[in-house]
């Protein structure tokens, strides 16, 4: 378009057309349509059941860092492999369909990390090795490249694995090594344990004073005497949903 006009003003006509019609047409390529193209797709180009493949049981920690909305540092040498890794992790929280989370490419440079720090929580790719001596950058690092997980002394409080988690756990191995399986059905199994959990925790909520929205009853979570790392999980995603009362 640009070497018929000569002018980026038919070029920027079309950008406007999709932002505003949905659709823009050209001569030589007919007539572009967004519908064509659901963003769900792109969601699931990367694949869960790679994920479970290296990770096994350990994929749960990657689970309640996102369901906690922690901070993950994932590291390979390969730009390539932490793009492809990091891209499919928010799928892991479908319910919450927030690729703004991720940060795939980020280099240990002040202005970068600064607004990466910003950020309540996110999934953040990098390729130089020396990111896992900033401890302060990360609830749980991911080392592609060993296939090694770990959380961070400071997160290991909201990070306590119980019975809930391996129960999950075992749900997503079971469902990722499924061979009948698709990613997508794999993230729908996750998906409904996810709701699960959070039918789980509406008992324990209330409407808050001003009556805009829910929030957690804390002594009534405690009287229901879950194990403590389950009783845990569920203040920590009260926390993480801003359930808490102020």
């Amino acid at each position: 378009m640009y070497l018929k006009h000569g002018s980026p003003v038919k070029m920027m006509e079309s950008y406007i057309a999709v932002l505003t019609k949905g659709m823009c047409q050209s001569e030589e390529n007919g007539s572009f349509l967004s519908k064509d193209f659901d963003a769900r797709k792109a969601y699931l180009a990367g694949s869960i059941k790679d994920i479970v493949s290296q990770f096994g049981m350990e994929t749960v920690i990657l689970h309640t860092a996102l369901m906690l909305k922690k901070r993950i540092v994932v590291y390979h040498p390969k730009i390539e492999a932490v793009q492809e890794f990091t891209r499919t992790l928010p799928a892991l929280v479908w319910h919450r369909q927030d690729w703004t989370i991720l940060h795939s490419y980020v280099h240990l440079d002040a202005d970068e990390l600064e607004a990466l720090q910003m950020c309540p929580g996110y999934v953040a790719g990098f390729v130089d090795l020396e990111v896992s001596n900033r401890s302060d950058l990360y609830d749980v690092f991911v080392n592609l490249a060993d296939s090694e997980i770990t959380i961070a002394p400071l997160a290991k409080e909201a990070m306590t694995m119980g019975k809930l988690h391996k129960e999950i756990g075992q749900l997503i191995v079971q469902s990722a090594e499924d061979p009948e399986k698709s990613d997508s059905q794999v993230i729908q199994d996750i998906s409904l344990k996810t709701k699960e959990i959070f039918t789980n925790l509406a008992p324990f909520s209330e409407v808050s004073d001003d009556g805009e929205k829910r929030v957690l009853n804390y002594e009534a979570l405690k009287q229901r005497r879950f194990p403590p790392a389950t009783e845990n999980f569920l203040y920590h995603l009260a926390a993480a949903e801003q359930m808490l009362k102020i």
